[in-house]
């Protein structure tokens, strides 16, 4: 199998615990065959980066892109790109002010959000939009997950983040977590127990006690030892065997790449 297009992040399902990855590429903006990524692991697989990128908004052809394949100014303007996305904390969309776009943060931000527990490298606290679940903890490639809170709109949710990051990390040390290391001393559900605790007092409403933890055992047949980073600007080439796939990486006998930070990147993959 050849083909020729412009990356995007892998979309996922949770199947029996097992998320199964999806590769929609693009030719520049329009959709092109997917690709069943799981059944390639085992698999050698050659990715040849073609020399440019699209923007993945308007298909402009730029050689640098900023944010996930975006151009400077669509970096500067788009709500893709929204100072609210990387810190919800800063969203007030619920009092009618956008800081970007008002119908798309009406859609995404004035919209239930849930805050909860993930287990990566270790534990983290993290916020997401209620429909969002299981895919973002996929794609930060958490083992486990549970939910602490649930509020109407996005500001809410990253307040209650805020108030906890002096005690939970809110990132993922990433190359541990491609390691497969994980070292805790106590289960999720008495991790979100102590954090609930913590939360303000003016919060506690939104808490929920839920026992549900989603388990997610990530297709990998080999963790490396070493985590080698591998970006398609660099080595124009990658040509490896595929021994698994865990959030937005794909893992390969001689490194790993992030898809997800290619978007846009006009490659050929051939199998």
């Amino acid at each position: 199998m050849q083909i020729t297009g412009n990356l995007r992040k892998m979309s996922t399902e949770l199947v029996s615990n097992i998320p199964q990855y999806t590769l929609k590429m693009r030719d520049v903006l329009d959709p092109l065959e997917s690709i069943d990524m799981n059944v390639l692991i085992g698999k050698p697989i050659r990715i040849e980066y073609e020399g440019y990128i699209n923007s993945v908004i308007s298909g402009q052809k730029i050689n640098k892109a900023f944010g996930e394949g975006l151009t400077y100014q669509e970096f500067m303007e788009s709500p893709l790109a929204s100072p609210s996305i990387m810190r919800p904390e800063l969203s007030e969309i619920h009092n009618g002010i956008a800081i970007r776009d008002y119908e798309w943060e009406m859609k995404h931000h004035l919209q239930p959000h849930v805050v909860y527990i993930a287990l990566t490298s270790n534990y983290k606290v993290g916020v997401t939009r209620d429909t969002n679940m299981p895919y973002r903890w996929i794609d930060q490639g958490a083992t486990q997950a549970i939910v602490l809170a649930e509020v109407p709109y996005r500001q809410l949710a990253g307040l209650i983040e805020v108030s906890l990051k002096g005690h939970i990390s809110d990132k993922t040390a990433w190359q541990r977590m491609l390691k497969g290391i994980v070292e805790v001393d106590k289960t999720i559900i008495e991790v979100r127990d102590e954090m609930a605790i913590l939360v303000p007092a003016e919060y506690q409403h939104y808490l929920v006690s839920t026992q549900d933890i989603t388990e997610i055992n990530f297709p990998v047949e080999q963790y490396p030892e070493k985590v080698k980073s591998l970006k398609l600007e660099k080595v124009k080439v990658i040509e490896s065997k595929l021994v698994g796939i865990k959030g937005q990486y794909l893992i390969l006998e001689d490194g790993v790449m992030n898809v997800r930070s290619h978007a846009g990147c006009r490659v050929t993959l051939e199998v």
